[in-house]
């Protein structure tokens, strides 16, 4: 008996047989269009919901901040303009800081300002780069079992009260520091910077020591954020470095430190700002030492902070106290210039 050959019926993409009644159709092997079952998550209304929540709170978290630094500004700027048209002298240029006589106020602040500049400045030039040798000692120099502890005590800086550094400053480092002082004087000083001043053998409370102080308070700020950011240069980047043959401070020059660069500015301006306020320590050392007016590191004088500080028992007339809030405007202004500028600097690092 002649056996037929099976016909498979035209279209079929079958081409193993036909197939029994019955029988279902095979799988498709291209991939299905149709979502995956969403077991176990929120509905999308629930979802959206909390999405919406949590963008008005975060929101409104940046928006209090911002309405805050805004409301204090106009305070300042409200509280100090009848003051400021009262005045008899320039606001900007003038060197005379007289205000016990309401009716004929005589106040400026160029000398508050250069002594707050140049104490802060030259407690930014001491800090930094011992901040962040710190920081790298501790990350890549140190032994383990010497880092935890070494960092613990640099930290413990940051919680000594300012007027303990200012009494240490006056009684133990301002006598130690009147050689220096005075040596720097006599060879250097046909520089401005270490021009004739409030400088003695035996020690004087000037600016140089007063930058002394603050470079020591600011330490623990610069030295905690360099070390966060040193720490967190991949480890890809310093291995590369090894196989290449470098040695640890090649690694570190062209690793760690380019990866680092942002946090330092970060850090040092961090430590700028906490400069530029500082009150108490500064105004220990500063307050015997009235004298003002040069650019030089031994001349004394007063910050914007130390003299709205010294002066506070006299709030008792508007105009007067006025005078003072001016001059703390003009703080709280330079204080917000110099963040501004930091962060558009460390921005400009990273996205570079």
């Amino acid at each position: 008996m002649t056996a037929h050959p099976e016909v498979t019926p035209a279209g079929s993409s079958d081409s193993t047989g036909p197939r029994a009644v019955g029988e279902s159709a095979p799988m498709s092997s291209e991939p299905s269009t149709e979502p995956a079952p969403t077991k176990g998550r929120a509905p999308a209304a629930h979802r959206a919901w909390a999405e919406f929540t949590f963008r008005a709170l975060a929101t409104t978290a940046g928006a209090t901040i911002v309405a805050a630094i805004a409301l204090i500004a106009l305070f300042l700027l409200i509280r100090a303009i009848p003051s400021i048209r009262a005045n008899e002298v320039n606001f900007f240029t003038s060197t005379q800081f007289v205000t016990n006589n309401a009716d004929h106020l005589r106040f400026g602040v160029r000398d508050l300002f250069m002594v707050t500049v140049l104490s802060s400045i030259f407690a930014l030039v001491i800090a930094v780069p011992i901040g962040v040798g710190i920081a790298l000692f501790l990350t890549h120099y140190s032994p383990k079992a010497l880092a935890r502890p070494f960092a613990m005590l640099v930290d413990l800086l940051a919680a000594v009260p300012s007027i303990v550094f200012g009494l240490w400053g006056v009684l133990v480092l301002a006598p130690k520091l009147g050689p220096v002082q005075q040596f720097l004087n006599d060879k250097l000083g046909w520089f401005f910077l270490f021009a004739d001043g409030n400088v003695s053998i035996e020690g004087g409370n000037n600016i140089f020591t007063a930058g002394i102080i603050l470079a020591v308070m600011i330490l623990p700020i610069i030295t905690s954020v360099s070390r966060e950011v040193f720490h967190l240069t991949p480890l890809t980047h310093i291995e590369a470095a090894h196989a290449l043959g470098a040695t640890k401070w090649e690694m570190v020059r062209m690793t760690v430190l380019p990866y680092g660069r942002s946090g330092v500015i970060a850090g040092s301006m961090l430590g700028l700002g906490r400069a530029l306020g500082e009150t108490i320590a500064v105004l220990i050392v500063l307050h015997t030492s009235p004298k003002a007016g040069h650019w030089s590191l031994f001349d004394g004088g007063y910050t914007f902070a130390s003299k709205i500080a010294a002066a506070a028992a006299e709030f008792s007339s508007p105009l007067p106290t006025g005078a003072y809030i001016a001059a703390g405007f003009v703080l709280f202004a330079l204080t917000f210039v110099v963040n501004a500028l930091a962060r558009l600097v460390a921005g400009g690092r990273v996205n570079g």
